[in-house]
């Protein structure tokens, strides 16, 4: 019991909420078949050892294909869960970028191939329309569910694939040619999971080597190829994110408004740290650094549960924002608090240092100093009491005007996609 309710909790952290439900849906859809076979039948019908593992591991099923003739236009096929407006932040909003910017260098089409919801068309529409990018070609959508065996998707010679995650990599190597998938790793992925079957197979997709790789920051690229991911740094090549100023800046605050604190507040995402997080509110509440007669303190994630702090504050929680309700809000917030235990920065931290705030983040294996990125991102040990710590001296900076407008217009980061994607996009339309 207990391993099967860990089993729904991993399926629940790494697909979300509306993947889940539609796997439970399924599955009772199927007992209910199934009972009433085995009324029939007088017993319930065993299962061979490849239909448990297909069952534990469903959504690796491969994708079912069937070849077309080539044409003129070539495609570039972005294999991801979901593209709803919940999903578009950080990594699912960078591939959908990077695979129109693909697209439009080689004149083909974007396909977007979804594997846990239908496309809402009018979400990309929105997100090219927000980073100001107007795709050659017509986009095509496809809903290719893991959990249903009717669908087709055809291939042509010349068509690209760019998966997303280790499991639409697993389920892409079976059915198109090797050579044509870009592999766009956004995190050390086997870090989602404990020591287990899930990680096996994580990293076996990672230690894939006829496969291209585009990694996201040369922090992430530099830990995976030395932790002996050789084949990574064969095939592989890194790139920088990008945040426009256009969307992401300083908003104007009126003088009698309180100053706004940040935590990025995702209790079932685990690498986020949720709840040393708010221990570490807690203390700075406690120790004054946070006074909650000066500052609003706001959790800004999904899945918050109720929480009230030192003195009976109850701080205010803001979920599943849009992405231009997001952007507005790190234009209005002071100090954030952002936790990520992996060597990615995520995407958090930089979204708000980009916004002008002053960020607290964790160190993790070689990412222990993100300076480059922003004088106002601050790394501290994961200890309570060096965040505290750190966050006073966040205070200390954001109530500095002039060192934290000085520091904001000495940010290191990339402010336009083309520039951040151009070399690598370049490169690869030589290759593929």
């Amino acid at each position: 019991m207990i391993d099967r309710a860990y089993r729904v909790y991993c399926y629940w952290r790494t697909h979300g909420t509306s993947a889940l439900q539609q796997l439970v849906y399924r599955k009772l859809a199927r007992k209910l078949h199934a009972s009433s076979d085995s009324m029939s039948e007088g017993e319930t019908s065993k299962k061979t050892a490849l239909q448990l593992s297909r069952t534990r591991f469903e959504s690796l099923v491969p994708l079912l294909t069937y070849s077309i003739p080539a044409s003129d236009v070539r495609r570039v096929s972005i294999v991801t869960d979901s593209v709803s407006s919940g999903s578009l932040f950080g990594g699912v909003g960078t591939a959908l970028i990077f695979s129109a910017l693909l697209a439009n260098e080689l004149g083909a089409q974007l396909r977007i191939i979804t594997r846990t919801q239908r496309a809402q068309p009018e979400n990309i529409n929105q997100l090219l329309e927000l980073y100001g990018i107007k795709l050659k070609e017509e986009v095509q959508f496809k809903f290719a569910a893991f959990f249903d065996q009717k669908y087709e998707l055809d291939v042509k010679d010349g068509d690209v694939f760019v998966t997303t995650s280790w499991w639409t990599t697993a389920a892409t190597l079976p059915s198109v040619p090797r050579e044509s998938i870009i592999y766009l790793l956004q995190e050390d992925e086997r870090m989602f999971y404990p020591y287990g079957d899930d990680r096996v197979k994580c990293e076996e997709i990672l230690r894939t080597k006829d496969i291209r790789f585009l990694i996201n920051t040369k922090l992430l690229f530099d830990h995976l190829t030395g932790d002996g991911l050789g084949n990574i740094a064969t095939n592989g090549a890194w790139f920088e994110p990008a945040f426009p100023g256009a969307i992401y800046h300083p908003r104007k605050k009126g003088a009698a408004e309180k100053k706004r604190f940040f935590f990025y507040a995702r209790p079932n995402n685990v690498r986020n740290l949720f709840y040393l997080g708010i221990e570490v509110i807690e203390r700075a509440i406690a120790q004054k650094v946070l006074d909650t007669a000066e500052w609003e303190i706001c959790l800004v994630g999904k899945d918050i549960p109720p929480v009230v702090f030192d003195g009976g504050y109850v701080p205010t929680k803001l979920e599943n924002l849009s992405w231009s309700e997001y952007a507005e809000l790190a234009g209005t917030i002071d100090v954030g608090l952002s936790l990520m235990s992996t060597p990615h920065p995520s995407y958090p931290p930089l979204d708000l240092a980009a916004s002008g705030a002053v960020v607290v983040t964790n160190r993790f294996g070689n990412k222990t100093d993100l300076s480059a990125y922003s004088p106002n991102l601050i790394c501290a040990d994961l200890d309570r009491d060096a965040l505290v710590d750190a966050l006073r001296s966040a205070v200390a900076l954001a109530s500095n005007g002039q060192l934290r407008e000085q520091n904001y217009r000495n940010n290191g980061l990339i402010g336009d996609w083309k520039q951040t994607f151009g070399g690598v996009i370049k490169n690869l339309s030589k290759e593929i």
